[in-house]
């Protein structure tokens, strides 16, 4: 495994509301350098910053990965979990109201 990948990916919504895998440092670092200028904030800089010290191997990746998901939570990015959604569509079929 390489040294800037996460063990777990941040699954981050993108585009029209699409998830997407966020699995390394340096996909974080691509995705938070394409975030609009007018929207970069102090957890957007934090996180930043901590992939670009991932890359250059001076703090762990699981680091980065923690700053990035705590930016990326902050602006209702992170994508619901697949158990989340399969237990809301369960309810909805099971429940005429719900549909």
């Amino acid at each position: 495994m390489k040294p800037d990948m996460f063990k777990e990916p941040v699954s981050i919504l993108v585009g029209l509301g699409f998830p997407a895998e966020v699995r390394s440092a340096m996909d974080a670092y691509r995705y938070l350098v394409e975030w609009p200028t007018a929207l970069r904030d102090t957890a957007h800089s934090v996180a930043l910053k901590a992939c670009q010290a991932a890359l250059r191997g001076e703090i762990e990746a699981e680091t980065a990965r923690g700053l990035f998901a705590a930016f990326a939570e902050k602006h209702n990015l992170l994508a619901p979990e697949n158990n989340v959604i399969v237990a809301s569509r369960l309810r909805r079929d099971r429940d005429p109201h719900l549909r």
